[in-house]
């Protein structure tokens, strides 16, 4: 028994469409000598060289796996959607939706990348592993049923659960998503349902600018089941694991999951060019054991991170293989190049005084409209 590692080298080949960072290319915008969106292959590549260098990928059980079926998919989109991806594809590439253009053959990696999803839970739920990681490209956390936005082209998490479901492998399960951007698809999918908690810590008017709000908790026989945790910029180290403390671990204890899912993004980490969290390779690593103890002891261990954001190349490889060291247990650890320059564990009184304060009134809140909270 160990961690599975799921990944594809095609799905580094997922290519954008004529952008300058974010800004569409023309008038007066001209192209960068890089090319493309932040969402680019080597934040993942360089993640997967460093596992093999430092010799934490030989301690895994590495595989990849066949793409997300039409009848998967369809669980999650519609018809008309897929259609209309595919023959785009098909015709040598396009954009749909908001910043998710693809080149040809752009539907089949997005399957792929569902399907790692898909494989993971599955090795998971079937005990082939203890847990597991998928490197999924594109990300899907964004991914609203017909329509994609935030380089997410496929709802990579919620059809991997659907399928689980269909299977009749799983009742329950959470989605505790730490990309710093609002996990807005995933909770859109969920939002009525009792079935998945989904909970979302992310970096406050960041985006989607019109999501996330704390007093969104779910509608009719969903309403409790969603979490929204916005958090201030320049929320560090302390305030993360103040968070996952108070509010995040004791909401999953009373929810009491078959299954725990990650929606793994590392862009709340410092020198990312989407945000400005101020996390750290040690607050992924010490995320990761909490939630991985918490899955010992509610669902005997049965933990997936599926990977999202995080657009630094330089950091996210080391914030990637803290989390997956730690997941891993393994005693193969790399130094991180930030740590001395941005250690900011240290106590800042002022700041993690008032996000203590921020933090405590927003767990009232969630206490107090919780679906359980009358529980004896």
């Amino acid at each position: 028994m160990a961690t599975g590692f799921f990944t594809d080298e095609r799905c580094f080949w997922h290519a954008g469409g004529n952008y300058a960072f974010t800004l569409p290319i023309g008038g007066m915008v001209q192209p960068l000598a890089a090319g493309g969106l932040p969402e680019n292959p080597e934040t993942k590549r360089r993640l997967k060289n460093l596992m093999e260098v430092s010799g934490l990928m030989a301690e895994l059980e590495v595989q990849t796996a066949p793409p997300a079926t039409r009848d998967a998919l369809q669980r999650v989109h519609p018809a008309a959607y897929l259609d209309e991806f595919k023959a785009l594809s098909d015709a040598g590439g396009g954009e749909l939706g908001r910043r998710t253009p693809f080149a040809a053959g752009g539907f089949e990696i997005a399957a792929l990348s569902a399907g790692l999803a898909v494989a993971a839970v599955d090795a998971v739920l079937d005990g082939r592993v203890d847990n597991a990681y998928a490197l999924s490209r594109p990300p899907g956390h964004h991914c609203l049923p017909d329509f994609p936005n935030g380089f997410c082209l496929l709802a990579n998490i919620a059809v991997a659960i659907e399928e689980a479901k269909a299977k009749g492998k799983v009742n329950r399960v959470v989605v505790l998503d730490w990309d710093v951007h609002h996990g807005n698809g995933t909770e859109a999918i969920f939002y009525d349902r009792p079935d998945v908690l989904t909970i979302s810590i992310h970096q406050e008017g960041n985006y989607p600018l019109n999501s996330g709000a704390l007093a969104d908790r779910g509608a009719g026989a969903g309403a409790g089941y969603n979490i929204n945790l916005p958090l201030p910029a320049g929320t560090g180290h302390n305030a993360y694991l103040y968070a996952m403390d108070q509010v995040v671990l004791p909401q999953i204890a009373a929810f009491e999951p078959d299954l725990i899912i990650v929606a793994c993004g590392f862009d709340a980490a410092i020198v990312d060019p989407l945000a400005r969290m101020q996390a750290t390779a040690q607050t992924f690593a010490d995320m990761t054991v909490r939630i991985k103890a918490q899955a010992e002891n509610l669902c005997a261990g049965k933990l997936v991170l599926v990977h999202e954001g995080g657009y630094s190349e330089a950091y996210v490889p080391f914030c990637g293989h803290a989390t997956i060291a730690a997941l891993a247990e393994s005693q193969i650890t790399v130094p991180d190049p930030f740590g001395e320059s941005f250690d900011i564990r240290q106590p800042n009184p002022r700041f993690d005084a008032f996000l203590r304060s921020e933090i405590d009134a927003m767990a009232a809140f969630i206490a107090q409209t919780a679906p359980w909270k009358d529980r004896s």
